[in-house]
């Protein structure tokens, strides 16, 4: 009996802890989660030379191994991660089953997080609470006690990564299918925005997607953890 491992990427700023109250969930329906915490994003690591191209490698080796093992993998991506899962979904389009893209999506070739990102930073800086307002990061659904918990733990996202350019070239990405998890926009927006360029870059008009609305903020791991569980459980099955 095949088993579906759910790879989950984090977004920006984040470790594989983000995603603690989503697990439960997808364990109970006997689904195998592996939160992955990128290079440069653990309080130990070193992530003054970490490149966009060591997240990608991290995520693939992960990918290879589970494949390997003749299992199913799923590839779940929310906000930033959202790029490292195109890429890797590029660099593997015949060992990922389905991407799931939570408040997010895949980036076009050339894109970048934060292009702007200046040469000389250390890293990307967690925002103010404003800033990510302001950003389009809603911050609905979040207690005081969630609030403190991701601002205690958010680190700088690794300067490498955030202004360098998405990568990608095989047309047999495309094959892969999608689901969207929209919870900041709902999917009636996202639609209008889908077919690449500004605001949001992303190339998810040229997939085959299934779009799941699920109204909070943009961190539903926090905001809403039962209900993105099981809206990645319905994912895994499709």
């Amino acid at each position: 009996m095949t088993t579906t491992h759910l790879i989950l990427v984090p977004g920006s700023w984040l470790g594989g802890w983000a995603w603690d109250d989503v697990l439960p969930g997808l364990r109970a329906a006997g689904l195998v989660p592996h939160p992955v915490t990128l290079p440069g994003l653990d309080p130990s690591d070193d992530a003054s030379a970490v490149t966009r191209a060591d997240h990608v490698q991290a995520v693939v080796e992960l990918v290879d191994r589970i494949a390997d093992d003749g299992d199913d993998v799923v590839l779940v991506g929310h906000s930033g991660g959202g790029a490292v899962v195109g890429e890797v979904v590029d660099r593997r389009p015949d060992r990922v089953r389905r991407a799931v893209y939570v408040d997010s999506g895949p980036l076009e070739d050339g894109n970048a997080l934060v292009p702007d990102l200046p040469a000389d930073s250390a890293g990307q800086a967690f925002p103010s609470w404003e800033e990510l307002a302001d950003g389009g990061s809603s911050l609905e659904g979040l207690d005081d006690a969630a609030l403190a918990r991701l601002r205690e733990r958010a680190l700088p996202h690794p300067a490498g990564v955030a202004r360098a350019a998405v990568h990608v070239s095989d047309e047999r990405r495309f094959a892969v299918p999608v689901t969207a998890i929209c919870t900041s926009l709902p999917s009636e927006v996202l639609l209008t925005m889908v077919d690449g360029g500004p605001p949001l870059h992303t190339e998810m008009g040229r997939y085959d997607v299934t779009y799941v609305d699920l109204p909070t903020g943009h961190w539903p791991m926090f905001s809403r953890p039962d209900d993105l569980a099981a809206a990645l459980v319905d994912a895994a099955r499709a």
